[in-house]
């Protein structure tokens, strides 16, 4: 069974990649963000605290509060500050006086000016704070600490010193964090990719190296299978569970719901099948819930031929046992008339041969006499069965003879053989039992010329057969199991003919024997009368 390969680029390991890769990269993104969000936190926090820093080391300075103290600008006070920022790199450092009126500033034109922003309530009120806001020279983070007079702490706030670093510096700071991250990031990706490779090779590994299009075709396919069978198909498991049941396999088990235990479902099956199946078993008659039936057990091998994973799962296909034996029967009787047609065929051949030769010849009165001389014998061997009143089994006779010469083989029936019309309804038997009896004493002779007789009669009580050759007979190891199926003398395969037909002989109410009478092999099939079985009709 084969199913259309994968699409290219659309393989298992190839989709594994751009999924792993899709949900890498989205929780990448999201970690960065995330990781984004707590870098500017930690950066804005830092520079907060070095600006307090250096607000605090400019409030302390003489200069500085002294001219909060004045309130007015001052050109040296202005230069000593923007030194200040320049040493520390900072992007401003503004001082005010009380009113918030700028005495120190990097742009001189601001001076004078009123600082901007709105976050000077705190540190007019004597606290240090960390803001961020927008001022002249944009959005910056700012620390803020009061101006005391004197230069000592809980005094009078005579003003503000505000020192700010612009946010592209704390951006920076942020970038410079993800960047240090950015080779582990790459590493997490090489890695997880590798790692998807690995995963979906040791997947496709693990379901025989197809692809999941394929599986689902097979799945469809097994579906299709399964309801085309004609005969019960159940897998089993390692541990007993039965895991699938074909709709047949569901008629001849009753309901079954998957997984159940095969003990319950089958228990003669489960015994037989209780220490693991190592090779492949066939034709086992077994019984079904009262029911004979023929068995097939396939165990299931991993990819090495070793058993599979479950350890001891199979395969079995069962079907009725007559269903079974009457397609035998069938089978027989179409290769039976083969193999008459076929010595008709060279019989009436040979005989036109001899016919067309011998007219060719001129020798014309030896020819009428040899075409009167086939009349003849022709005649008496349908003189014999004028009172066997079933055609089917005349027809059946007649070809057999013809088969007979084919194969040097004398084959008689015995004279007085008669069959009453009554048993038409039993033709098909007959002409199975017949027919495969004097096949079977055809094959005994081994090719060697020798004799075959069939003997028919009735009497009240029922009808009986009687097929004889001169052969070797039936070895004596075969005696007790003659009748049992797959038993033959003929090599593997053979053995179901005899089993077959003592089948459906026994389901008439009949009999089938065989024994060694006078140096001859003698196998007699007896029938009861049509209305004395069972005390009523068939």
């Amino acid at each position: 069974m084969t199913v259309l390969g994968a699409r290219k680029g659309r393989g298992l390991q190839g989709r594994m990649v751009r999924w792993h890769l899709l949900v890498l990269c989205a929780m990448t993104t999201l970690l960065v963000g995330v990781q984004t969000w707590q870098f500017y936190g930690e950066a804005r926090e830092r520079i907060g605290e070095r600006a307090v820093v250096i607000s605090r080391l400019v409030a302390q300075l003489p200069l500085v509060y002294q001219g909060a103290e004045r309130g007015e600008p001052n050109a040296a006070l202005n230069a000593q500050v923007n030194a200040l920022r320049d040493e520390a790199k900072a992007d401003f450092i503004v001082v005010g006086n009380v009113r918030g009126i700028r005495l120190a500033h990097p742009v001189p034109d601001s001076l004078g000016k009123p600082m901007m922003g709105g976050d000077n309530d705190a540190p007019l009120s004597g606290r240090e704070i960390v803001s961020v806001a927008r001022g002249s020279l944009g959005l910056s983070v700012r620390g803020k600490v009061p101006i005391w007079a004197g230069g000592e702490a809980g005094t009078r706030v005579v003003g503000v010193v505000s020192t700010g670093y612009l946010m592209p510096q704390a951006w920076n700071l942020v970038a410079q964090a993800l960047i240090s991250l950015l080779p582990w990031f790459l590493l997490a990706l090489a890695l997880g990719t590798a790692g998807a490779v690995w995963a979906a090779r040791r997947l496709r590994a693990e379901i025989l190296n197809l692809e999941p299009e394929q599986i689902a075709a097979l799945a469809q396919q097994q579906r299709a299978v399964l309801a085309a069978l004609r005969e019960g198909v159940i897998a089993v498991d390692g541990s007993g569970q039965v895991t699938l049941a074909s709709q047949r396999a569901v008629e001849l088990l009753g309901p079954v719901r998957t997984p159940a235990p095969l003990a319950e479902l089958w228990p003669e099956l489960a015994a037989l099948t209780a220490g693991g199946l190592n090779s492949r078993q066939q034709n086992l008659e077994l019984t079904l819930r009262g029911q004979p039936v023929l068995v097939n057990l396939e165990p299931l091998n991993g990819q090495n031929g070793a058993p599979d994973a479950l350890g001891g799962g199979f395969v079995s296909g069962f079907r009725d046992r007559a269903e079974a034996l009457a397609l035998a029967d069938e089978l027989t009787h179409a290769r039976g008339f083969v193999d008459v047609l076929r010595a008709q065929t060279h019989e009436y051949q040979n005989r036109l041969h001899v016919l067309s030769g011998l007219l060719q010849l001129g020798r014309s009165e030896e020819a009428l006499r040899v075409l009167n001389a086939e009349i003849q014998a022709d005649a008496q061997f349908r003189q014999l069965l004028r009172d066997v009143q079933v055609p089917r089994l005349v027809a059946l006779l007649a070809g057999k003879r013809e088969r007979a010469q084919e194969l040097g083989i004398d084959f008689q029936v015995a004279e007085g053989s008669c069959l009453s019309a009554l048993w038409e309804r039993h033709a098909d038997t007959l002409v199975t039992a017949v027919g495969n009896l004097t096949e079977n004493a055809f094959e005994a002779l081994g090719g060697r010329p020798g004799e075959v007789t069939v003997l028919i009669g009735e009497d009240p009580e029922g009808m009986q057969v009687e097929v004889e050759d001169n052969g070797p007979g039936v070895p004596a190891a075969l005696t007790e199991t003659l009748f049992t199926q797959g038993v033959s003398s003929k090599g593997e395969g053979r053995g179901y003919g005899l089993a077959g037909v003592c089948a459906r002989i026994q389901a008439l109410g009949g009999g089938l024997r065989h024994s060694r009478r006078g140096g001859r092999t003698v196998f007699q099939v007896s029938l009861p009368a049509p209305g004395a079985r069972s005390g009523g009709g068939l």
